[in-house]
């Protein structure tokens, strides 16, 4: 293809090692984003327009920029590619204004085909991004959401230092722990490290070099677990991680999936793990009086709760959410034991909603839920029966629910 490729991308990591893998693979790339002297920018661009450059990331932000638009205006587009295109529609979990500036990039060049990527979209959202990008007709290549080598695990506990130390004496491979806080990435790191377990960890408030050298030493299995808050993990492809553990409630199912979904890309069984506590909700709560739209935000608390304390199979509650029709390969149990026969148990892990169920009530019950993903295309209520298996198909676990 003639002319050059502009991937719009909020990920300045993934760029950086984006444009790296592709120039040792002898494709011209480079990149445009925040820190970069205005020089830097001005030469990246000339060498766009007489082609010297093939594919270009750009941050969204530089689209506030005259200067750049002025260049851009001289380049020979050939493809527009929006990554993380959730961020373009205010229905999505990361929505970002600096992306709606993406329409005067169309205008610019109202010929070029677009292309926009996202992993973790429900189907309003994904009617949402093509109006804002201004597609003439809805055209849309779905992969499947289902992870069938990832097993899914929620626990209902009250000591979560102690069950983190549990799975990962239980379990082995490397390991991500999501935390909310960056102090908790610190302090939690420091009590696995003082009890054994290589650990390091990672937040945005940390310099660029060391966040560099922590991500090294993981990949490279030189430390075991990576304990982050959600800046770490993006454009990160470690095929070999067995095991993502949510020691907090994520805000979203959106953040949850995208969240697990580092885990096992080597193929292999790999497991997800949320652990949670009646107290997380109103942790999360707090921070949404300041943002935009408090009432979005509370929405998608209320179906990551109800997730949570559902009695129902995981892996169909996460494909219905984001509008695919799955029929659960085992039912449900009437004893559902989290703790499942590869962790084990350090106490009763039966499931418990009494606590969260007053939460629960306040968000919206269960039904509300359901009615919500059948709108996105569940066929209906999860229907309850007595497990038929051992719990295993095929050699691999499905999620506690479902034995």
């Amino acid at each position: 293809m003639d002319g050059v490729c502009v991937v719009i991308t909020p990920l300045i990591a993934l760029m950086k090692d984006q444009v790296l893998n592709l120039r040792k693979r002898g494709i011209k790339a480079a990149a445009i984003y925040s820190g970069m002297t205005r020089d830097t920018i001005i030469t990246t661009m000339e060498n766009a327009i007489f082609g010297a450059v093939k594919i270009l990331y750009v941050s969204p932000e530089r689209l506030t920029s005259e200067t750049f638009l002025k260049k851009l205006s001289h380049v020979k587009v050939s493809l527009l590619t929006i990554d993380e295109a959730h961020c373009i529609s205010q229905w999505g979990y990361d929505f970002r204004p600096s992306y709606l500036r993406i329409g005067e990039i169309r205008r610019l060049f109202p010929r070029v085909p677009v292309l926009a990527l996202t992993a973790t979209t429900t189907p309003p959202v994904v009617s949402d991004i093509q109006q804002r990008l201004g597609f003439k007709t809805e055209n849309v290549f779905r992969m499947s959401f289902e992870r069938k080598n990832l097993a899914y695990v929620v626990r209902k506990v009250e000591d979560k230092n102690q069950e983190l130390i549990h799975i990962l004496s239980r379990m082995q491979g490397s390991a991500i722990v999501y935390v909310r806080s960056r102090q908790r990435t610190k302090e939690t790191a420091e009590m696995l490290n003082s009890n054994g377990f290589s650990a390091t960890y990672y937040n945005a408030g940390l310099e660029s070099a060391t966040k560099d050298e922590r991500q090294k030493s993981w990949t490279k299995d030189e430390v075991r677990v990576m304990v982050a808050t959600n800046a770490f993990g993006m454009g990160i492809d470690k095929p070999n991680v067995r095991f993502v553990i949510n020691f907090d409630l994520p805000k979203s199912i959106e953040e949850y999936y995208q969240e697990i979904g580092r885990a096992g890309r080597d193929g292999q069984q790999a497991w997800a793990l949320l652990l949670y506590t009646y107290a997380d909700v109103h942790k999360i709560r707090y921070f949404f009086t300041d943002m935009a739209d408090p009432t979005k935000a509370e929405m998608k608390l209320k179906s990551m709760v109800n997730f949570a304390s559902g009695n129902s199979c995981r892996r169909k509650a996460l494909l219905n959410y984001f509008g695919e029709k799955y029929e659960a390969a085992f039912g449900s149990v009437s004893e559902q034991e989290l703790g499942a026969r590869k962790l084990g148990s350090v106490s009763e892990h039966a499931l418990e909603t009494r606590k969260l169920g007053s939460e629960c009530e306040k968000l919206g019950s269960t039904g509300e839920y359901l009615s919500e993903t059948r709108t996105l295309g569940s066929t209906g209520a999860p229907v309850l029966a007595e497990a038929t298996t051992t719990g295993e198909a095929d050699g691999r676990w499905c999620c506690d629910i479902c034995s």
